[in-house]
């Protein structure tokens, strides 16, 4: 998710085409095209420019709605109800792909969590994050971590550090969703904000995260390296 303003003029965009099956969008003021997956110009006049980041959060629906019972849903429009279309990733991940990586980690549609920090970038394949969460990482000389909330499917990351000290969270054993920092023993919830303890009403900075395939991830970021426990 990108901002649509630059230097302070809202652009507004269309879908324009496909790029190595990731999106191309363009912009109505100044014609650019400008790449989904990195926000960044490669077209046109403001070629080279770059959107930037909105944190943003891929969960279930019954997730979200849990966490935000007064949020509102974007309705179908109703000319267009037909059309839209239910079963979109299973039959996406069937289709053949028009890049790959041979001799890499990973197979092309492998679903992974991807995570830029100071220009190092890192693909945590879902599997081992399902099976290890909270995974507990340093990234860009950052220490983060990545936990899968309530649902089982959704996952957020953060900057395992507080008051300018890192920690360590591990899940509470026999709790329903309960994360307890090794620092304190305070207890944290799934919005990274401890709940008890002594760091009761602090927050941890939430880090922003790509669910992606690899060979879309690997394609654009050529020198990222993949996590292993």
């Amino acid at each position: 998710m990108w901002k649509r303003t630059l230097n302070g003029r809202p652009l507004h965009f269309h879908l324009a085409g496909i790029n190595n099956q990731n999106f191309l969008m363009r912009d109505d003021e100044t014609g650019s095209w400008w790449q989904q997956i990195t926000g960044k110009a490669i077209f046109g006049p403001l070629k080279g420019r770059q959107l930037d980041a909105v944190l943003s959060d891929e969960l279930t629906f019954g997730l979200w709605k849990q966490e935000s019972p007064a949020g509102k849903v974007l309705a179908p429009v109703t000319k267009y109800q037909d059309e839209y279309e239910s079963e979109w990733e299973p039959k996406v991940a069937k289709l053949p792909v028009v890049i790959n990586f041979p001799r890499t980690p990973l197979q092309s549609r492998d679903i992974l969590i991807g995570m830029e920090i100071s220009g190092a970038s890192r693909a945590y394949p879902m599997p081992a994050v399902l099976a290890q969460s909270p995974v507990q990482d340093r990234l860009g000389g950052t220490p983060i971590l990545l936990v899968v909330g309530p649902d089982g499917k959704s996952v957020r990351a953060f900057v395992s550090r507080l008051d300018g000290k890192d920690i360590e969270l591990f899940r509470k054993s026999g709790s329903e969703w309960v994360m307890v920092d090794s620092t304190s023993g305070s207890e944290w919830n799934f919005q990274g904000c401890a709940i008890t303890g002594p760091a009761q009403g602090k927050c941890l900075q939430p880090l922003p995260v790509l669910k992606d395939y690899w060979f879309d991830w690997r394609n654009y970021h050529p020198e990222t390296s993949v996590y292993r426990h």
